[in-house]
This record gives C-alpha cells, structure tokens and sequence, in this order.
C-alpha cells in the first residue's frame, strides 16, 4: 500500500513510498479504508525537518494527522463496514499521568504522550490504517466530502469550552467575539461563534479570495485593519494567526472581564518593543483572562462532530480550496498564496 512519509527531523526527505507495510493489528482492532487527509502548518514544519518522531524501531514517519475514512471491519462491534470514521491524533503517555490518567490526554503534564503522524504514532496519509475503538470518532454520513475538518474543529471545539468554562467564573454573558486570522482555524471559530449566536468580527490581511466571502456567508463581519484599528471591544477574542504583534495586541484589545485564547503558535526568535507594565495594569484592572489552548480530547471530538453536523455543508465544502490526488502528493504540501485548507485525496 502507499504511504507519505518523511525521515524526521530531515529537511526534504518528504517522499511517496508505494510498497509500505499494512497496518499492524497492534495500532488497532478497527480497520480503515483512507478517504482524505487534511494538511496544515503543522505537517509543513515536519517536513522542513523543525520536529517529528518515528514510531519506535521505524526510520521513517508516516505524516498526515486529520483523518478521514471508512470501516473496512471492525470485530469489536463498534462500529460497521461503511461507517465514516476519523480518528483521535493524540494518545495519552503510557506512565500516565494525572490528566492522561482520566482521558484528559490533550492537558498532559509530562509530555510523554504521542500523536498520529507527528510524534511516536503513523499517520493517516497511507491507504489503509487501523484505530482503537476508543480513539475512534464517527461521522455523519452527509459529511462524506467535510468530514476531514473534523481535526481542526476538535481543536476549535476545546478553545470554546475553555473560553467558557473560564467565562462562567462572574455573570457570563458574552455578545461579541474578534476572531484574528481566517485560516480553516479562525474561520471554524467564527462558524462555532455564530451557532452560539454572538455578533462575530473576524480580521484578516487578505482583501481578496474566498476569505471575505466565507466570513460574510456566517452573517460575521470581515475587517483588514490591525487589530487596534478595530472599532470593537470584544468579550472574546480567539487568536488563530501566531503572530507576535498581534498575539500582543488582542491581549489589549478584549473589554473589561473580556477573554483572551491564543490558539496559533508563535515560532520564536522575534522581539518586539512592547509595554509589558500597560498590558500588565490592563489585565488586572480589568480582569482580564488570556489563555492558550491546542489539540483535544474526545469529548472535544464529539462536541466538533455535532457542530460540523449543524454546519451549512456548502459552506464547510467552500473551506476545502484545493483537493489533490495522491498521484501529485508533493502539490499538496506546497505552500502558496490563496489556499485555505488543502486536502490529500486518498481516493484518487
């Protein structure tokens, strides 16, 4: 069977293996047939060679962490042939520890944990793979073609929950929310913001594409300024973008009580001539909460998988600007200017 796979650690070693061993009975009793994989910053890093682990005794690292696919068997029962199914990327450390210990795995303490297709665990770009029923998530049939989102939304999900389980601390009553970047990160946001039926503003630089439109088609509204430029104080802001000036700003930006939740990631390396006393009186006086949220459990997961349920389909299909067959892998880790969300066609 094929397999994308890359030597971790190892700038360009990105290639396309077509004899690669099935998988083996130990990563699961459930049996997969791969539809898509979705591809994000993440799966660009491993490639320029920033991090990744092969699985023990493994030279090679099968990449793709946003899955989707089909029951090919499963005697467990849980699930049936035909089913679509994604699975959990994150699995919890073997030793554990205290959150792992309750299915808390995405707050694990000691970092010993390991992921499907970054660190310790095969990814999904292959043919075939196999899930634990536990870490097993299954879909909507309508979400056939979206359903490979289900990834990004479990992330977007737990970013909410936390926003909400902080909110709950006073009165919570939010009316607006500034979503910061439209990446397929910003824009689940937004589209989570909008089921729970707040006033949305999402910032982005791109004046032209599908960004404007897909904000627009939530009823959210579009703006391009700098996040100071904004003519808002927002009760939530959910940082999606990792850049530095702006992770700084929205931490000014929130009105009194307001939310901060950083979800993009930072590389490092930049300083910036910032007033830390300012941003210090203003979170304090003004009880402020700046948080930072990444991965998901499968409480998260399932959250995700209803709200892509509730979701226009159009819209989420809308999200997915480049499909890429298998056959022309290298295409879709390429990275260019108008592209949302990129997926591997498994299929073709």
């Amino acid at each position: 069977m094929r397999a994308v796979t890359v030597s971790p650690q190892v700038p360009g070693s990105l290639r396309l293996v077509e004899e690669w061993p099935e998988p083996a009975a130990a990563e699961g009793a459930i049996l997969v047939e791969a539809l898509a994989v979705g591809i994000c910053g993440t799966d660009q890093e491993i490639i320029a060679g920033q991090y990744g682990e092969a699985p023990p005794d493994q030279e090679r690292l099968v990449i793709g962490h946003e899955s989707l696919g089909r029951v090919l068997a499963d005697p467990t029962g849980t699930l049936r042939r035909g089913d679509l199914v994604a699975a959990v990327v994150r699995h919890p450390d073997p030793v554990p520890c205290r959150n792992c210990a309750v299915d808390e795995w995405d707050m694990c303490r000691n970092g010993l944990y390991t992921e499907h297709g970054i660190k310790g665990l095969p990814g999904f770009a292959r043919d075939r793979w196999r899930v634990q029923p536990r870490f097993a998530v299954p879909l909507d049939a309508a979400l056939a073609q979206v359903g490979v989102l289900l990834e990004p939304a479990s992330v977007v999900a737990k970013a909410w929950e936390q926003i909400e389980r902080v909110g709950h601390r006073a009165r919570w009553d939010p009316r607006n929310v500034l979503v910061t970047g439209a990446g397929p990160i910003g824009l689940l946001a937004a589209l989570f913001a909008t089921q729970r039926g707040l006033s949305v503003h999402v910032l982005d630089r791109n004046t032209t594409g599908p960004k404007p439109e897909l904000v627009r088609a939530l009823g959210a509204n579009y703006h391009t300024a700098s996040v100071n430029e904004v003519d808002l104080q927002p009760d939530v802001l959910v940082e999606c973008t990792g850049n530095p000036t702006v992770v700084l700003d929205s931490m000014c930006k929130v009105g009194p009580t307001g939310i901060v939740c950083l979800t993009g990631v930072s590389s490092g390396g930049r300083t910036i001539d910032f007033d830390a006393g300012a941003l210090n009186r203003t979170l304090v006086l003004e009880n402020t909460v700046v948080i930072g949220s990444v991965n998901a459990n499968r409480r998260h997961w399932k959250q995700a998988a209803a709200a892509l349920a509730r979701a226009d389909r159009s819209w989420l299909d809308s999200l997915i600007t480049h499909r890429i067959p298998m056959s022309d892998f290298a295409a879709a880790y390429e990275v260019s200017e108008g592209k949302i969300k990129v997926v591997l066609d498994l299929t073709a």
